[in-house]
């Protein structure tokens, strides 16, 4: 019950920020400042879109791991192309990567065996990690995806040379809601709640999923499923 409850107070605190945000510019646009300038009303509209989006993309990352916890959680497993989904994954990736000049490079070797997996709950995995990798990731830096087999299961690894990660910070990265850096993380529009998603999605594949990272140098997030 404890836990319920304080999964509920950390909601109740994310949400009241861009509620609070979009009900305040709202009501000063309401106020008078849509008569006073046109650029300023239009830069508080943008605002409170933004904070939209945030609240949107929050409600959706609750409503997903509340379906993975579920008791009856279930998944569609059959046997998969693992190279040939991470590649589908970098394809959805690339634009955002493109913009800020990172290369994302994938080793995948040919006859690699299938995975077991679910094909829609893998690709999460991979463009949340990918996701994440690109964004804490300097302009003109590298992401790397690299697959091997390992004692009938198949390792992915999905390094970047971005800021790292403080090693006090390491045991904590898959808790709900836990940022390194709060400010950081919110103004990126991250939720606190990718990395939680893609550690009960692992898990529920029967895999496993670790980090390694060094601040200022990069971090390496590593999956491992069961092959089919």
């Amino acid at each position: 019950m404890l836990f319920r409850s304080d999964f509920v107070a950390n909601v109740s605190h994310e949400l009241r920020t861009p509620v609070a945000v979009i009900k305040g510019y709202g009501e000063t646009l309401l106020d008078g400042a849509l008569d006073e300038s046109a650029e300023r009303s239009r830069r508080f509209v943008e605002i409170m879109v933004s904070h939209a989006e945030r609240l949107t993309n929050l409600i959706n990352d609750i409503l997903t791991l509340s379906k993975l916890e579920a008791k009856d959680a279930s998944l569609a497993l059959h046997p998969l192309d693992l190279c040939g989904t991470i590649r589908k994954a970098q394809m959805l990736m690339e634009d955002h990567a493109r913009s800020k000049g990172i290369r994302i490079a994938i080793h995948c070797p040919d006859g690699m065996p299938r995975v077991l997996a679910d094909q829609g709950q893998l690709e999460q995995v991979l463009l949340n990690l990918l996701d994440n990798a690109i964004k804490y990731t300097p302009d003109g830096g590298d992401v790397s995806i690299c697959v091997e087999p390992s004692q009938g299961r198949l390792q992915i690894s999905v390094s970047d040379t971005g800021i790292g990660i403080p090693s006090k910070d390491l045991p904590r990265i898959f808790e709900r809601f836990y940022r390194v850096d709060e400010g950081r993380s919110r103004e990126q529009g991250g939720t606190g709640l990718g990395l939680s998603i893609v550690k009960h999605i692992v898990q529920l594949h029967g895999g496993e999923i670790s980090v390694t990272s060094e601040a200022g140098k990069g971090s390496v997030f590593t999956v491992t499923l069961p092959e089919a």
